[in-house]
Parts: structure tokens; sequence; C-alpha cells
């Protein structure tokens, strides 16, 4: 048996259903829970499914490195973090910058300056402040801007990492999002090893597609088999769409992370 536990993205699973039910499917299926934006969500609702929400997001709008963004950014965290306590939820992810309905950036960023790397890990302190007040955990997620977000700022693993040691609080974690870093990085097992001591969650989708394990290019039975070896006792979060049913991916999802063998290789199929 594995330490870590599995969670799925009810924002990109069961999409022919409310958010409530595909929450409450989500959890009667034996995984934990992972949302996006709350805004428009009945949070009270989301509450009684008694589903186990494991991450959301932790602002509404605003952006690590410019000043006026920062603060609206923190003001709009402060607002995540009282939802987080009606669900229970640990953990609220923050990116470079605010995204759009399609994963654009609010504020496009083509170069990052050494004042925009100053800015943004003071920013991060100040999102780990408010956390430890309220016994919750921020974590800053890694994007590609190849695919889905160009753009974005601080978007490589490499970038996230740096930002997070900066800050050097439990408060502030890593969101190691292995789609996102194969296409920008690749190199997942190395990766993985590296950035582990600072990470706080774990989220996974096959490339290219952002589906689920086995439908593209990563093996991710070698990444499950990294995860034990290295003693991860924490989440890994399914943030991919199901290539064709919604179960079956998630079978697909649970088989890779619970039935891995020490014969796997430890690399990429």
């Amino acid at each position: 048996m594995t330490g870590f536990r599995l969670a799925a993205c009810a924002e990109m699973l069961f999409l022919d259903q409310p958010i409530e039910e595909r929450v409450r499917r989500i959890a009667d299926l034996g995984f934990e829970v992972e949302i996006w934006d709350w805004t428009a969500k009945d949070i009270a609702a989301l509450a009684k499914t008694g589903a186990r929400f494991t991450s959301m997001t932790g602002y509404i709008r605003g952006t690590l490195s410019d000043p006026d963004g920062a603060e609206e950014l923190l003001r709009t965290a402060e607002r995540s973090l009282r939802v987080a306590e009606e669900l229970d939820c640990p953990r609220l992810n923050v990116h470079g910058t605010g995204l759009d309905d399609r994963g654009l950036p609010v504020v496009a960023s083509p170069v990052v300056t050494p004042r925009m790397w100053l800015t943004a890990a003071r920013t991060l302190a100040r999102l780990a402040e408010l956390a430890e007040r309220a016994g919750r955990m921020f974590t800053l997620e890694n994007l590609n801007t190849a695919v889905d977000h160009p753009g974005v700022p601080f978007a490589r693993a490499a970038d996230t990492l740096a930002l997070v040691e900066a800050v050097d609080s439990p408060h502030l974690r890593l969101n190691l999002d292995l789609y996102h870093a194969q296409i920008g990085e690749g190199n997942l097992v190395q990766l993985v090893e590296r950035a582990l001591p600072v990470v706080g969650e774990i989220q996974v989708a096959d490339v290219p597609g952002r589906c689920e394990p086995g439908t593209g290019e990563i093996h991710y039975p070698a990444i499950a088999a990294t995860l034990a070896r290295l003693g991860y006792d924490g989440v890994v979060g399914l943030e991919g769409w199901a290539s064709h049913d919604p179960l079956e991916a998630l079978d697909r999802f649970r088989d890779a992370f619970t039935h891995r063998s020490s014969a796997d290789p430890p690399g990429f199929g």
C-alpha cells in the first residue's frame, strides 16, 4: 500500500452534472476532491456533500509581482481562507498571476525582471503569514506556457520551487503539477526527487491531451514508485479530463498509483 492519498478535480469530470453531484460522485468512489474558483458555487451545498476537500483556488484576482496586483491577491486570499474554513479545505492554490476563463494570464509577463522576483517572494511570504494565522497552507502551482498558459510569469517548476524555497515556510508549499512540468521541463522523476521536501500536493494528467494516466507519454507507475520510495504521504490529485468515461478515467488513475511494481522502470513509457 502507498502512503499517499488520491484526489480528483471536480471541475474536469462528470461535466454533464451539477458541481455538487460531481463532488458527491467523486467522494463516493473513494477519492478526495479538488475545486477551482469558489465564487460561483453554493459553498453550503458543497459542505453538505460530506466530501473531503483537499485543494481549492486561493484567490479571486491579482498577481504576485505587481504591487497593486499583489494587494488585490492578498485581499481576495483572505476571503478564500474564510471559504476554506467552511469546507475544511487545508490547501489553497495560487499562480503567478490571475487566469481568465481560458487559462490565459490577466496580466501577461513575457519578461520577468529581478524586481518582479523580489515582489513575488514578498507577496508569497505575506500569504504564508495569512495561512499560518488561519491554520491553512497556500500552494504555488507550476504551469506550462507552451500549450495552456502562455505569458504566465513564474510558470516553470524551477521558478515556483525557487520562490517556495526562498520563503521557507511550512504554510507555503509547491503544488507540483507533473502535466505542466512534462511540457515545460521533463525529467519528472528527477524533479520529484528534487522538489519533494517542499511539496504540498502533486497533481497529474497525461501528455498530450491532459487526460488520465495511460493516455499519453508519461509512465505514471514510475512516478508512483518514486513517491513510495521517498515516503511521500500527501495527496496526488488527478487534474485532468476523462478521455472517454469518467469512471474508467478514475479507475486508470487509481491503477497507475496503486498497482505499481518494483520492476517498473525509473523513466517514462
